[in-house]
């Protein structure tokens, strides 16, 4: 049984890291977007909103592996309630 293991990250470890990831990788990510649109010259106001969303987009694509799954059950867990 030593072959069952599965590759890439546990279930326990996608959850710690999604974890750090919105509770200090996103306000990090926020800053730095706001800190770079600050930067350049105030565009109107629907380009600022367009740029706002597409980084609120992007920023989890990288991270997509680590989310996927997350908010389900644990698929390695011994299933306890027989019901």
């Amino acid at each position: 049984m030593a072959g069952d293991k599965k590759p890439g990250l546990s279930y326990k470890a996608r959850r710690r890291w999604s974890l750090v990831l919105l509770l200090i990788g996103m306000p990090l990510y926020i800053v730095a977007a706001v800190t770079v649109m600050n930067m350049l010259d105030r565009p109107h106001i629907l380009v600022e909103l367009a740029v706002y969303v597409v980084l609120g987009v992007l920023w989890v694509l990288p991270f997509k592996f680590v989310f996927k799954g997350v908010g389900k059950a644990d698929p390695d867990a011994e299933d306890n309630g027989g019901g």
